[in-house]
């Protein structure tokens, strides 16, 4: 697990090469696998690989979708909002272990914001993006992941980077 964290970053530039079927299914059970408040697996997904779909995605917000101008796959990660208060949670996890779980068997990720972001000045993204994919109302999108291989690979944050001073032992 270590290795994953220390190799993974954030992948704004992908190659055509499409995410093969039983790589999809791998990201799928990491998906349901992911942990849950209480095991309630309030989360959702639906994964995009249209690529129309994904440029119309694109547009969800202003800034920030770079990662979606070529990607392969877009993963939006959802919730129905109702059942509980902790749907944003589950969601996050979900949203890191498809991150996790893609950078384990070769492909790249990056992570697109869409909770409380705005596709306009009077609509939320998360609309935008229920109206596009028929996501029922009552449900919130949290993020849209992006996968795929990367045109290049990044390297990992040095060691000597890390932020150690943001580590406090027993009291802050």
């Amino acid at each position: 697990m270590i290795e994953l964290l220390r190799n993974r970053r954030s992948i704004r530039k992908y190659t055509e090469q499409p995410v093969e079927p039983e790589k999809l299914e791998l990201l799928k059970e990491a998906l349901l696998r992911s942990p849950s408040s209480k095991n309630t697996n309030t989360w959702e997904f639906v994964f995009v690989d249209d690529l129309e779909i994904i440029q119309k995605l694109k547009v969800c917000k202003p800034n920030g979708t770079a990662p979606l101008d070529n990607a392969p796959l877009a993963v939006v990660v959802c919730s129905e909002k109702t059942e509980n208060d902790i749907w944003v949670e589950n969601c996050s996890i979900a949203s890191i272990v498809l991150q996790l779980a893609a950078q384990s068997i070769g492909l790249r990720s990056c992570w697109v914001q869409v909770r409380n972001r705005m596709y306009s000045e009077t609509e939320s993204s998360e609309k935008y993006i229920r109206e596009l994919l028929d996501i029922p109302e009552n449900f919130g999108v949290l993020s849209v992941i992006t996968i795929g291989y990367p045109v290049k690979e990044c390297e990992s944050k040095p060691f000597s980077e890390l932020q150690f001073e943001k580590i406090r032992i027993n009291k802050f």
